[in-house]
């Protein structure tokens, strides 16, 4: 694509005061609206502080900034300019957004947390964020952790963890079907050298809460990695009416208990480099799985030791140095086991390692966030940073309710996808007998998705 024109037949002027860029924000934000943000946060949020007037507001802002891909708080600005105050209110300038993130404490993360949880349930009632059940089919709760680093020695909290990285470390608990994206259930940010699993019980009983009341329907499977293998996240599962498949470390009791099993019992499974004989009706892989009954944490008092399935998939170790054709002298495997409670009536060996290894989708919900808001934990107190966390999760799953209401392929699209071609998108603003009208560009190649999501948050009310 050429410039149409010469250098010197082109000159700009930033003195437009009808136009706004992010036009996609006002279906989001009446969604926001209608889903109880503004007076949830009014509600929940207790700030005895000048700082903490109009909490339902600031928290609009800060949520909507996130929305149109701001990733820190001088990122704010970008709800300043053009027309948005014609469109908008409360477009509160980045100091003073900042300023109320410092005013929090642990306490009122908490306070915020509640907020969250409940404009997530409010949003599962106006979009089908979790699809419709069939009864028998699973929703995924997924839970992992990941390091947000961090820049400068005045963060509070920052240090090496498990990564090497030093950073704050953010837990989230996402669900999902099959058929749909991922929504955040529950996040918390802890310091940098946290131990994975540290307050998981409470973690996950919280999120599970959260999903049982957006009153989705179908059996639930929480997929841990080897970092959530302890009794008090399995049990937590449990008890919150799920089942869980948790990948397990390989320690004695594991690796005694894979040598128990018949050697008749490897399947061959779809792996990487696997081809579908269709002869034989199977997969030919180099891969294959077999499972056995197993105990887990035998360790400790019989009522509390549960009992399930070990599912192992087994993968053979080459020699790299062998000749071409040179058979080994004998077999070795590399193995990797999990630990499920599903009966195997309803997920079979196969199935319930396909399952299990979908745990990684949790890594593109992390991406999502790191390509957005979590690019940056802008201040140097912890608890504003919490702050910005549970803000970001409200930005995130606001986008993928717009994203299921405005249909076709922006329903599992990238939250990243949706900012560009439904938030970002300029608009120039005419007012007439007290109306306004939105003159968003002519052939805009994703308009019928963009009306659709502003169709369903600006339908007038029905009459009684």
């Amino acid at each position: 694509m050429l410039v149409s024109h010469t250098p010197a037949a082109v000159s700009v002027s930033f003195d437009e005061q009808n136009l706004v860029s992010p036009t996609g924000l006002v279906p989001v934000m009446r969604l926001a609206e209608d889903a109880g943000l503004h007076a949830l946060a009014d509600e929940w949020i207790k700030i005895p502080t000048d700082k903490g007037a109009n909490a339902g507001l600031k928290v609009l802002a800060l949520v909507a900034g996130m929305v149109a891909g701001a990733d820190s708080i001088d990122d704010m600005a970008v709800l300043r300019h053009g027309g948005m105050k014609k469109v908008f209110k409360g477009a509160y300038a980045p100091s003073t957004l900042g300023s109320f993130l410092r005013s929090f404490t642990f306490g009122h993360v908490r306070q915020i947390d509640a907020v969250a949880s409940r404009l997530l349930v409010n949003l599962a009632r106006t979009a089908p964020l979790l699809g419709a059940s069939s009864g028998e089919d699973f929703i995924f709760v997924d839970v992992d952790d990941t390091i947000v680093e961090v820049h400068g020695y005045q963060k509070q909290g920052s240090g090496y963890g498990y990564s090497g990285v030093r950073g704050l470390n953010a837990l989230l608990a996402t669900a999902s079907r099959e058929d749909t994206a991922p929504v955040i259930i529950g996040q918390r940010l802890r310091k940098g050298a946290a131990n994975s699993a540290r307050g998981a019980r409470k973690f996950v009983t919280e999120s599970l809460g959260t999903l049982k009341r957006t009153g989705v329907e179908g059996p639930v499977l929480c997929r841990f990695d080897s970092a959530y293998y302890g009794h008090p996240a399995v049990s937590a599962a449990l008890v919150g009416g799920a089942d869980v498949t948790v990948t397990v470390p390989m320690n004695k009791a594991v690796q005694s208990a894979i040598t128990t099993i018949p050697a008749d019992t490897w399947t061959p499974i779809k792996y990487t480099n696997a081809v579908y004989d269709e002869e034989a009706q199977a997969w030919v892989s180099a891969a294959e799985v077999a499972e056995i009954p197993f105990t887990a944490f035998s360790s400790r008092k019989k009522a509390e030791q549960i009992t399930g399935r070990l599912v192992v998939r087994r993968i053979p170790e080459l020699n790299p140095k062998a000749p071409a054709g040179q058979p080994t002298l004998f077999d070795t495997h590399r193995f990797h086991a999990f630990f499920t409670t599903v009966p195997a009536t309803s997920l079979g060996t196969v199935a319930a390692d396909q399952a299990h290894r979908k745990h990684a989708r949790t890594e593109q919900v992390n991406a999502d966030l790191k390509d957005s808001a979590l690019a940056h934990l802008p201040s140097g107190n912890f608890a504003a940073n919490s702050t910005w966390l549970v803000a970001a999760v409200m930005a995130y799953n606001l986008t993928r309710t717009a994203g299921a209401l405005a249909a076709g392929t922006f329903s599992k699209a990238r939250t990243g996808t949706i900012r560009t071609k439904l938030i970002n998108v300029p608009a120039r603003i005419a007012s007439s007998a007290r109306r306004i009208t939105l003159h968003l560009p002519e052939a805009w190649p994703w308009q019928e998705a963009w009306e659709n999501l502003f169709t369903a948050t600006h339908t007038p009310p029905q009459a009684a």
